[in-house]
């Protein structure tokens, strides 16, 4: 992807033969809207002249609170261009708790000191509100409509590889968390590096879904793309979910040839889409699908691999990616033209011993998906509690020294010490190193170690998935403390039809079954089943069930509160 003349993010300064060649099709609805090179970098110019004009200048910190359509893609790029440090908030929506998004974002403009928030005219009143006394300006996308393009004098972009290019932040659940810092020659580094573990062509089509407030989508479904000069096929997260066929479709449409999807996705797509909708479909142009920000399982991969082999999808072109904001995005990538390493190991011994060692015989066993080997100019170490260096197949947290790491979180010292330390970021992800390749076990902060075993909670609610009355991907699994004998305690909190919490029957054979099941699969009893209905489960802006918020919320309103007929104690 390494091109000379890309000294920045904001560059986007592609060979002019790239003036003419497709940069992005956006998808609304039924309707594509396409621009070439030439035709963004106009926009991006325009944009960028009516931020300035706006009083916005060089090293300012703005926020965009926009819809996933063209605006904010012309936005984005346009305060880059200009030097601004842009940052993409996730926009309002029902899987979020209203006051507690506008107290995030209250939040976060006067922790960061935003100098700009730009917005949609219908979202404008409750940002007034929500910004009453603060110092910041408030823009509408309205105001900018109008704006004349620049003069083509200003398309040198004011940034250069130090400067600070924009902020990801983590996601939660009460909307942006930290903010990780991210200069441009970070990114250009990791863009060079990605690119070349993947192989990344001028003929591939990069075909995306995934909201721009994620690394995911940012980094590999938005920036990658249009400063490597490769076309991109861009649609709305709400629409996909609503009608998942237009990701398959947009891919027969367009050639696409690479997209990252998290895990949940491959299940959606292999069991949410109707085999009438799926006629003619034809998915032989697909490089690889890589599955990428959630543990990887190799039941999901099965799933979405058995269901579209007979539409041109390849074995191989399942792969596997370990990323996350704090390095731009990629750590290790599997190797395309196989597919990703399996290994099975002895579930006694990763929960007793913490290691990952190869099952034998009628043991019990977990079967773990790789994340494939870092990329170039990326090292990754296994320590323990004392960030000692751990053997093979010893599951620690994982460190990471990298040529694109951030340069911090914004304006919070303290907590950037406590990840970093001599050039190495300590990730709070559990796992282990096999033959120079990364398997990924779980986060350090959600672990349940009952009786100095340790149990990794998205294995739990993984196993509840196909329960008669579960919605699938709506259980959280967590810790809470049992101070009579000294350990934890495993909670699950799980959303059942309506039906299901008004038929006392019903709601005791779900729980038994939930029970049973922990119990087969780890020898461990849950203590705690607590049923819900839609909504109760928090979640984070990206879609996850936020097991932290939970487990507060279910101590405060489950444990401290009487109990109700909903839950279920031993």
């Amino acid at each position: 992807m390494s091109h000379p003349l890309l000294t920045s993010v904001a560059s986007l300064q592609i060979t002019p033969q790239h003036d003419n060649k497709t940069a992005l099709v956006f998808i609304e609805g039924d309707h594509e809207t396409r621009y070439t090179f030439g035709e963004l970098r106009a926009q991006v110019r325009r944009c960028g002249h009516a931020l300035r004009a706006a009083g916005i200048q060089r090293g300012q910190l703005v926020v965009l609170v926009i819809p996933h359509r063209l605006e904010l893609v012309y936005h984005f790029w346009g305060a880059l261009h200009i030097g601004a440090v842009p940052s993409i908030f996730p926009f309002l929506s029902d899987k979020l708790n209203p006051e507690r998004y506008f107290d995030s974002v209250r939040r976060l403009v006067q922790h960061s000191g935003v100098r700009a928030v730009i917005t949609t005219r219908d979202f404008e009143g409750a940002l007034q509100t929500t910004l009453t006394g603060i110092d910041v300006l408030l823009l509408t996308l309205e105001q900018f409509a109008g704006a004349n393009a620049a003069p083509e004098n200003g398309d040198t972009p004011l940034a250069d590889a130090h400067d600070l290019a924009f902020l990801q932040h983590s996601s939660g659940s009460t909307g942006l968390q930290k903010g990780v810092m991210l200069a441009h020659g970070a990114v250009l580094r990791q863009l060079t590096s990605y690119a070349q573990a993947i192989q990344l062509d001028n003929d591939d089509v990069i075909v995306s879904w995934l909201p721009l407030y994620h690394d995911m989508g940012l980094i590999a479904g938005f920036i990658l793309p249009l400063l490597a000069g490769v076309k991109l096929v861009l649609m709305s997260p709400f629409q996909w979910v609503r009608d998942p066929k237009i990701l398959l479709r947009a891919i027969q449409r367009h050639r696409g040839t690479l997209c990252w999807l998290p895990n949940f996705a491959y299940n959606f797509l292999a069991t949410r889409i109707r085999d009438k909708d799926l006629d003619g479909l034809d998915l032989s142009s697909m490089r690889a699908f890589i599955n990428c920000s959630e543990p990887v399982y190799a039941e999901s991969h099965r799933l979405f691999a058995e269901r579209y082999a007979a539409y041109g999808l390849r074995a191989d072109a399942l792969q596997t990616c370990y990323a996350m904001a704090e390095n731009v995005f990629a750590v290790t990538q599997s190797a395309f033209g196989t597919a990703p390493k399996i290994d099975i190991v002895d579930r006694r011994a990763l929960m007793d011993e913490q290691r990952a060692l190869p099952a034998s015989g009628a043991a019990p066993a977990l079967t773990l998906v790789s994340n494939g080997a870092p990329i170039a100019g990326c090292r990754v170490r296994i320590v323990d509690m004392q960030r000692q260096d751990l053997p093979e197949r010893h599951v620690g947290e994982i460190a990471i020294h990298s040529a694109s790491l951030m340069d911090g979180y914004y304006r919070r010292p303290e907590e950037s010490a406590a990840v970093m330390s001599d050039g190495w970021y300590f990730t709070g992800d559990m796992g282990y190193l096999a033959a120079g390749e990364l398997y990924i076990t779980g986060r350090k902060k959600d672990l349940i170690i009952v009786g100095g075993k340790n149990i990794y909670p998205q294995d739990i609610e993984n196993l509840l998935n196909d329960i008669s009355g579960l919605h699938p991907g709506r259980a959280s699994a967590f810790g809470v403390p049992n101070a009579q004998l000294g350990t934890e305690d495993i909670a699950i909190v799980a959303e059942v039809d309506a039906s299901a919490l008004d038929d006392d029957d019903r709601r005791a054979a779900i729980q038994r079954e939930i029970r049973a099941r922990v119990a087969q699969n780890t020898d461990m009893i849950a203590r705690y089943v607590h049923l819900v209905s839609a909504k109760w489960l928090i979640k984070t802006s990206s879609g996850k069930i936020a097991r932290s918020a939970n487990r507060d919320k279910f101590l405060q309103e489950v444990l401290n509160a009487d109990e109700t007929p909903n839950a279920s104690l031993l």
